[in-house]
Parts: C-alpha cells; structure tokens; sequence
C-alpha cells in the first residue's frame, strides 16, 4: 500500500473531539466576540430604555421595582453559570476534554461576581418591600452559599501551579457544591421566605406584559455577557496555560544547557 494513501490516524473523529484541541478553540472563537459584543451593547440599551423608560411601577412595590430588572438576571446567572461548571467538572472527569477545566476555570470568577450583584442588589430591594436589607430565609443564605463556594473555587484554582493537574480535584469539589443549586430553586417552596416563588409556572405568568417583557429582554442582556466574557476567560486561560508551558520549557532547556557546560568544564 502507498504510504501517501494510508488514512490519517490524527483526525479527530467528530466535532466534540475536534473541539478538545485548544487551537482549533482558538481559531473558530475569535470569530464570535465581536458578534456578541454588539448583541450584549444593543440588548442592554433596548433593555435599559424598557426598563427605566417603558415600564410602569407595581401597584405595590412602586418604582423599587425596577431593581428586578438587575437583581432577577444576575440571580438567574449566579444559578446558571455554576451550572455550567458542573457540567464542564463532568466533562473533565469523564471524558478529560482539555477545554473543560478551561471553561470550568473561566466560569468561576463571573459566576461570584454575578452572584455578588445579586445579593447586593437583593439587599437594596428588600429594604423597601420587606423592611431589611437581610433575613436568613433559605434562598438569601443558600444563595451567600453559593458565593462563598465560588470565592472558595476561585482561591482554589489559584493553589495549583499546575492548572491541568489540579483540574480534576476542583471538578470533584464543584460537583459536590452543585447540590446547592436545587436548594435554592426550591428554597421558596420547602421553607418559608420572604422572597416570591417563580416569576414562570403552570397558572403562566406572575406579573403584567409591561414589567415580564423588560425582564426578559435584561436577563438576555446579562447572559450574553456571560457568554461574552466567558468567551473571552477561556481564551486567556488557553493563552496563559501556553505562556507558562513555554516559560517551564525554556526553565528546564537552561538547566540542561548550563549542566551540559558544566560537565564540558569538569572534562578540561
């Protein structure tokens, strides 16, 4: 057989394994920042316009309600992007994909701030409607929970000089912490809170038109934000993890060249 015929074994087999090669990452994802970019400022300004602009106050909670339209997305997000990091924790457990701990390592830092904007702006919501910044009902502290697991998942990937090989300790850990997620969906309906159950059930919506569509159009705002800024951690991250290959690689050339020359000077 021609040996310029023979199949190549080095082609990925599908696109999730063409997706495990960090260049391949690299190349198609620069695309999509600019994109997003656009679509974050245009969702925020339109939603910023309905949100102060375009939408009535509530019967009850007056303009305060606005707040919502801030602290709604952010705490939807601070859910979701640890979400994300379970789901990027089993891909690096399972199958070992390399950009699963890139995504997992990227997603943390957005995900407190995210939460840590919630919170704050919960606070500045129930002063109004509850009368305190704080009550320790279950879905105020299981969500300062949730903010402390990311501080601690942060300061963890921090510890390991060897982002590759501490990768799979930290997924363990995010996957255990990922049992605090359903806690706080259902933390309204197994105790009892201050905070309103789901804006969304099966009676339909919990509140007019004029506020939900505000709403929706911030939470699309805040995701694409996410989705930016994750877009653009991951591919420090890769570049990073290049960086410090390149600087161990060099370290240890040095070290075997000066060994080299000190070995020629024993032999003079």
């Amino acid at each position: 057989m021609n040996a310029n015929k023979m199949p190549s074994t080095n082609k990925p087999k599908n696109w999730f394994s063409a997706l495990a090669h960090p260049g391949v990452f690299l190349g198609w994802s620069r695309h999509f920042i600019r994109p997003l970019i656009f679509l974050t400022l245009i969702s925020f300004a339109i939603g910023l316009w309905f949100a102060f602009f375009n939408s009535p106050p509530d019967y009850q909670m007056g303009e305060t309600v606005r707040i919502m339209y801030i602290h709604v997305p952010n705490a939807w997000l601070a859910q979701m992007v640890y979400s994300i990091m379970a789901i990027s924790a089993i891909g690096s457990l399972v199958w070992r994909h390399p950009l699963a701990d890139v995504a997992m390592k990227a997603a943390a830092p957005l995900g407190a701030a995210f939460t840590a904007i919630a919170l704050f702006t919960g606070a500045l919501w129930g002063r109004p409607t509850w009368g305190t910044y704080w009550e320790w009902d279950g879905r105020m502290t299981s969500t300062l929970v949730l903010f402390l697991m990311y501080l601690g998942l942060v300061a963890l990937w921090n510890t390991f000089s060897d982002q590759s090989k501490g990768a799979r300790i930290i997924a363990v850990f995010t996957l255990v912490g990922a049992i605090n997620i359903p806690i706080i969906k259902f933390s309204v309906e197994w105790w009892n809170a201050l905070h309103q159950p789901s804006i969304i059930s099966t009676q339909g919506l919990s509140m007019p038109a004029e506020i939900y569509t505000p709403l929706l159009i911030m939470t699309l705002a805040f995701s694409l934000l996410f989705f930016t800024l994750h877009l653009v951690n991951m591919r420090a991250e890769i570049f990073r993890r290049r960086a410090n290959t390149l600087e161990r690689q060099h370290v240890i050339e040095n070290a075997q060249a000066s060994a080299a020359n000190n070995g020629k000077g024993e032999n003079k």
